[in-house]
């Protein structure tokens, strides 16, 4: 148990998307820490295998089957969270999915609207009922609180094909901003995390492609490699803990230097 600005323990901590690839690793970084642990996906299988991982680091664990697509399935689980657990102190917003066209010509308006419903508008109800919940946490005299958003390097620069995903990434960025102006009157702290280019399932759905990029990646990054899920495991516990009490409105990029070099 960590006895310092970094402990969690006895805080609560949602992670969407997080009983696989970085969602999983936001959520064992912040079991390590000392919380308590409910994971939200779609796959109860999947959700259970997660939970099985986290369960020698000690604090109380949950899941619940979602999808964050459906605004009332977010109303209704996040009630059920809290009636749960108790309170949430911490919400990470990371469920997601990831499709690609050759260009923006290509695209369908199925492939757009899809992805939205689920990356932008399933993540914006998650951020609207995490809010409600800790602005009246706060009117009751307990105030305080970190949502924090899974962001994309697509926020930043180009990447072909990815016009619809970055367009919810962009989003997201612009009203993560926009809610910490709002709720740091309620001691409530919004932040997004910015990946690079990281190792998951997802990335690795096809080997070749994956062998491609990493390559090209690990050559254009000072530190000379593609991302793990692990190294994601330290910001999300810096941005729940007290270590993080006056930062806030930030986009946090963690890409091995290659954005800024």
């Amino acid at each position: 148990m960590a006895n310092n600005l970094f402990d969690l323990t006895g805080k609560v901590a949602l992670v969407t998307g997080g009983n696989s690839g970085l969602g999983l690793a936001y959520a064992r970084g912040l079991a390590k820490a000392g919380a308590d642990i409910v994971i939200w996906g779609r796959n109860d299988a999947k959700n259970q295998a997660a939970l099985d991982t986290l369960k020698q680091y000690g604090g109380r664990l949950w899941s619940q089957s979602v999808d964050v697509g459906s605004e009332q399935a977010v109303i209704d689980a996040m009630a059920a969270a809290v009636e749960k657990m108790g309170r949430l102190d911490c919400v990470v917003v990371n469920a997601g999915v990831a499709s690609r066209s050759n260009t923006i010509c290509d695209m369908t308006s199925d492939m757009y609207h899809d992805l939205l419903n689920i990356n932008l508008h399933g993540a914006i109800y998650t951020l609207r009922e995490s809010a409600r919940h800790m602005v009246k946490r706060s009117e009751a005299g307990d105030p305080g609180g970190s949502i924090i958003i899974c962001g994309s390097m697509s926020i930043f620069y180009g990447v072909p094909g990815m016009s619809h995903y970055a367009a919810a990434k962009g989003g997201l960025d612009a009203v993560g901003r926009t809610m910490a102006a709002e709720l740091g009157c309620h001691g409530v702290r919004v932040n997004v995390i910015a990946p690079g280019f990281i190792a998951t399932e997802m990335t690795q759905a096809d080997p070749e492609v994956f062998k491609q990029i990493d390559a090209a990646v690990s050559a254009r990054t000072p530190m000379g490699r593609s991302g793990q899920p692990e190294d994601l495991e330290g910001i999300v516990v810096y941005l729940a803990s007290d270590c993080s009490s006056y930062h806030t409105g930030d986009t946090l990029i963690v890409d091995g230097g290659r954005f800024r070099s």
